[in-house]
């Protein structure tokens, strides 16, 4: 192998960053996946500028991208996780705020991720042993701060759960005492997190090898952050769903929030 993983996690993520933000603003076809969501001819562009990628220098791994499934051995230890375009509503609508998100699977660990904003040129990468910012060829080490006091909530598709209400939570008066709500809608507020630039993020759901969360959540653990299921369990066990919290006081306090904005 010449490039090493998160080297080649990177340049994937910075090779579909380049065809989003190149194509940002044209017309767009919608091909519809479900009630409520399509992709557009950007996502599958970015998917095979990152598939082309990774297929040319592991030719013997498993990708599951988000919108070509499965391809590649199918029992193999190895499993990239492709998220080519993570906000293709916001993109859509000519809005910037959207995530390239490329992650390597071993067995059952995440070992490495990237999230890059094609907007700012900046990736958020980790190597599982570290976390950094690259910007303008020069890394830096992610350092995670509760200090701007924001937290980024996932209402997408539904604000209410069997799981959390988040509805609930928006409105509670000690929430937002402590905290300022955020909906971006996009998993670039997970590497945010690791980054300092939110001191939380909280969704609901099923995240085990998601596409769309992995890379987020690689960067969160190696950057110190707290990473648990949406009640404090360990993750992706129990009912699911994430706390990626800036530190310990962040995330006790916002599960006692949750707490009392759960469905029974």
């Amino acid at each position: 192998m010449s490039i090493a993983d998160h080297d080649l996690a990177i340049a994937a993520a910075q090779a579909g960053a380049a065809v989003v933000q190149a194509e940002f603003g044209s017309p767009l076809t919608h091909y519809a996946k479900a009630p409520g969501d399509f992709a557009t001819e950007v996502d599958l562009a970015a998917e095979r500028a990152i598939l082309d990628l990774l297929r040319t220098a592991r030719p013997g791994d498993a990708v599951l991208g988000e919108e070509t499934g499965h391809t590649g051995v199918t029992h193999g230890e190895r499993t990239w996780l492709v998220d080519p375009l993570c906000g293709t509503l916001n993109y859509a609508a000519h809005t910037t705020m959207v995530a390239v998100n490329v992650a390597l699977r071993i067995k059952s660990a995440i070992t490495t991720g990237a999230t890059a904003d094609p907007f700012t040129g900046e990736v958020f990468w980790t190597d599982r042993q570290q976390a950094y910012l690259r910007r303008n060829g020069d890394d830096e080490k992610l350092t995670p701060s509760a200090k701007t006091r924001l937290v980024d909530i996932n209402l997408d598709p539904l604000p209410d759960t069997p799981t959390l209400r988040a509805t609930g939570l928006l409105a509670d008066a000690q929430f937002n005492q402590h905290f300022r709500p955020r909906v971006l809608s996009t998993t670039l507020a997970v590497a945010w997190v690791a980054a300092g630039r939110r001191a939380a993020y909280l969704t609901a759901g099923d995240l085990r090898d998601s596409v769309h969360f992995a890379a987020g959540i690689a960067l969160c653990q190696a950057a110190g952050c707290i990473v648990t299921g949406i009640h404090g369990q360990p993750l992706h066990t129990g009912v699911g769903g994430l706390i990626a919290a800036a530190d310990e006081a962040t995330h006790a306090t916002l599960l006692n929030m949750i707490s009392r904005h759960k469905r029974e």
